[in-house]
């Protein structure tokens, strides 16, 4: 095996360049080997479809990191990738023979057979070619592990580690004749691995072996002898083995095949990391990436590189942290007997030194330079779907550059440029391409105003060409998309939320389409759950439309009538529910109140719903005055109720009198208080309204022992989620105050004042705030002195002042 390696390195046959993929020892070992040897064409593992791409990796507008994309035209999901960095030895070698007038031939079985086959998943690669299959089937796995294998050879149980300081750790490439010698030593190892493990590869390995061969044979012919193959080192035993052409094709022979398209798409060093689910990656590719652009004083370099970044984040580091940090890291390199410190000798040095003994700059560090955030470019007139080629002119049209680091976009959609944005960043969510994500601004807020956090990952590129198939721009694909989805949607709630994103992606040739789904479910789906679950979606898209000047006159009219057969509906579907359906019918309660309330106040130009808000208290009232209801989802009612003003004087006293009255099943009344001041505002209502923290104190007190751990889950839950200040005012009000009066007969409040409120308004502590009041609110003098209001009664004094 030696004398066979030394003679496919060197005159009298192809020179066999075995590498690690995405390593900077093998990409600098490639170049002088090629240097060296000057080979009439480049040979390079991957898909052969690729060729007539190689000249776009010398254009300007190229920047790895990159990734070969290849797809089935009629099934656009089923792709693969061939990512290829800056550092990765296949990238050096294309380089280095265009720049030398060289001809490029990718060798590896073509992608129209891979993705046939099913070998469009992603697998687990060592980097010398040697696989893994990750979730396939047991018996398609490799029996060895090359690296492993040769790191105990050599006596270090840390494969990663004996690699990168064998070759990821070298200097500049050789010179003269011992650049091909690495590459010799490696040829033999893997043959003895080879034989010893019985070819203990990836089961499909013959077969792309065989195809490397056979284009290797082509390539002698048209080139002569005189060729370099760079490749997966695991392969070069197998491409150096004499066999016949007759038996390399009957390999191939039958396999199963599909119509292919490659193209060039970006990368990201985060999608190389073995972290991101690319096995073939490498854990640290931005440390890689510093190794391969800065070979000389590279411990000196990415020190000072870390303390630059974590000045940046206002850690006090300076120049003596980087020359002690250092230090330290080659003592360390020293100790442990390594030719170059290492990242795990320099993340030592930056916890010791730079971070006090901290991992929280070490951890910045790994994510921001360890792993990186670097995004690839390609040449605008690369080859891509026409889908692809129209996101790229809207993308530029609308300034939005793709980028790796995620980022906060803020639109202001009266803005012709950020409504263009929004449009297409919905369109694109609704095609299942997720390059933003809707979140809550930190800055103002309104119905103009939208916020996105975007990203852009290497595998969106594939579902752009999965989303060509609905057509030939983003306009035309969602609209195609969102008619197949609504014909295809089997609920009602899915209609409705479906209609509310045709309208923000602007959809209007979409929105007909949708709407006749909607009403034709609408008119056959009879459950009131499905019905108020579908409301809000609805009615938000009816304001949408407002707001933008869209015609949203027809969603007005569905979401009125379904609004209407909610009212009917609701109060006999609230009754004999147990814990968990009124828990549930709760939320539909509240969803629906706030649907109605938006849909009862149309914008401006636009016709009012004559009495819709009029109804809705009264299905209320019912709901909240029915026994056969549960106490929770009355309780609820009676809340939202007394947050319009609908109940009028006394109203809320006398239904909570009811509902806490002593033939009230504890358990029920529990229920009632929680539905009633559950939340996070149902404190500050017993804080400023005495009489109701008197009823619920009485009736608390009033628990016999037996019911009061049974009631004791529901109360611990409803006042745990008011704030740690209202729970203290709300004890100490309880505190101060005297025995609860007692009940009349009918079980009505006492008409004696609460101790802790005074009878009216305390004008003169009230009168002590309003200054600050004015200065904070931005007004004027109101004439509080000039004219004053008639003191509210106890049960509407909202001040808090107390005697």
């Amino acid at each position: 095996m030696s004398g066979r390696s030394e003679r496919t390195a060197h005159e009298g046959g192809p020179v066999l360049l075995g590498v690690r993929h995405h390593g900077p020892g093998s990409a600098r070992a490639v170049r002088a080997a090629l240097e060296q040897c000057r080979p009439a064409a480049v040979l390079i593992e991957g898909p052969p479809e690729a060729d007539e791409l190689v000249p776009l990796a010398a254009r300007e507008g190229m920047r790895p990191p990159v990734a070969l994309l290849a797809h089935a035209l009629d099934d656009p999901g089923r792709a693969a990738f061939w990512p290829l960095a800056e550092f990765s030895p296949e990238w050096v070698a294309m380089r280095w023979a265009l720049a030398h007038g060289v001809p490029v031939r990718f060798i590896d079985l073509p992608a129209a057979h891979s993705l046939a086959a099913g070998d469009d998943t992603e697998p687990v690669d060592d980097g010398t070619g040697a696989q893994e299959t990750d979730g396939q089937e047991a018996g398609a796995a490799v029996r060895i592990d090359p690296l492993r294998a040769l790191a105990e050879a050599a006596g270090d149980d840390d494969p990663e580690r004996w690699w990168e300081d064998a070759v990821e750790h070298r200097g500049g490439g050789e010179s003269g004749a011992d650049a091909l010698a690495p590459f010799a030593a490696l040829a033999e190892a893997m043959g003895t691995l080879r034989e010893t493990h019985g070819d203990g590869g990836h089961d499909r390995d013959p077969v792309r072996e065989a195809h490397m061969r056979l284009r290797l044979r082509a390539a002698r012919r048209e080139f002569g002898d005189g060729v370099a193959v760079v490749c997966g080192a695991w392969h070069v035993p197998a491409l150096a083995r004499r066999t016949t052409m007759t038996a390399d094709r009957r390999l191939l022979k039958g396999l199963p095949k599909v119509k292919a398209a490659v193209t060039w798409v970006p990368w990201t060093h985060r999608r190389l990391s073995r972290r991101s689910g690319y096995g073939a990656g490498v854990a640290s590719p931005g440390w890689y990436g510093h190794l391969f652009s800065a070979p000389d004083r590279p411990v000196e370099r990415w020190l000072t590189k870390a303390a630059g970044l974590l000045r940046e984040e206002d850690y006090p580091v300076s120049s003596a942290h980087v020359i002690e940090a250092v230090r330290l890291a080659e003592g360390l390199a020293a100790v442990r007997g390594r030719p170059l410190a290492g990242l795990t000798e320099l993340d030592d040095a930056v916890r010791a030194v730079m971070g006090d003994g901290t991992d929280a700059p070490s951890s910045l560090i790994h994510d921001r330079l360890v792993v990186g955030e670097v995004l690839g470019e390609v040449p605008e007139d690369a080859p891509a779907v026409p889908l692809d080629r129209d996101l790229a002119r809207s993308r530029r049209t609308l300034r939005l550059k793709p980028e790796a680091l995620e980022r906060e976009l803020e639109l202001d959609l009266r803005k012709e440029t950020d409504a263009g944005r929004s449009r297409l960043l919905h369109r694109l969510r609704l095609l299942g391409i997720p390059w933003g994500e809707p979140t809550r601004s930190r800055g103002s807020t309104g119905t103009f105003r939208e916020t996105w956090l975007l990203r852009w990952e290497p595998e969106l590129s594939v579902r752009v060409a999965e989303a060509g198939i609905w057509g030939t721009t983003v306009l035309s694909a969602a609209t195609a998309k969102a008619a197949s989805e609504a014909a295809g949607a089997s609920g009602l709630a899915e209609v409705t939320a479906l209609a509310e994103r045709c309208l923000r992606a602007e959809l209007p040739d979409a929105l007909p389409v949708v709407m006749r789904a909607l009403a034709d479910r609408a008119a056959l789906d009879a459950d009131v759950g499905h019905l108020a679950q579908a409301l809000p979606a609805l009615v938000r898209s009816v304001r949408y439309g407002d707001v933008r000047g869209t015609d949203a006159l027809a969603l007005r009219e569905v979401a009125t009538g379904l609004a209407e057969r909610v009212f009917v509906g609701l109060p006999p579907a609230c009754g004999g529910l147990d814990a968990d359906g009124a828990a549930e019918m709760r939320g539909h309660l509240d969803a629906t109140h706030q649907a109605v309330a938006l849909l009862g106040q149309p914008e401006t130009g636009q016709p009012a719903v004559p009495r819709l808000r009029e109804r809705w208290a009264g299905v209320l009232r019912a709901v909240g005055e029915r026994d056969t209801v549960p106490g929770l989802i009355r309780g609820r009612a009676t809340r939202l109720l007394l947050d319009d003003g609908a109940l009028g004087d006394g109203g809320a006293e006398r239904l909570m009198s009811l509902a806490l009255s002593p033939g009230t099943p504890p358990t029920d009344a529990a229920g009632w208080i929680e539905g009633f001041v559950g939340g996070g505002d149902g404190g500050m209502l017993l804080v400023h309204d005495e009489r109701l923290l008197a009823l619920v104190d009485g009736w608390l007190t009033g628990v016999p022992d037996a019911a009061f751990t049974d009631v004791l889950p529901l109360l611990r839950r409803t006042f745990a989620e008011y704030g740690t200040g209202v729970r203290r005012t709300l004890g100490e009000l309880v505190r101060r105050a005297p025995a609860t009066a007692p009940r009349s007969a009918d079980g009505a409040a006492p008409d004696a004042a609460v101790p802790g409120f005074g009878p009216g308004l305390d004008r003169d502590r009230a009168a002590a705030v309003l200054p600050t009041l004015r200065l904070l609110l931005g007004i004027g003098h109101h004439g509080f002195d000039d004219d004053p209001p008639e003191p509210p009664r106890p049960a509407d004094d909202l001040t808090g002042a107390r005697t």
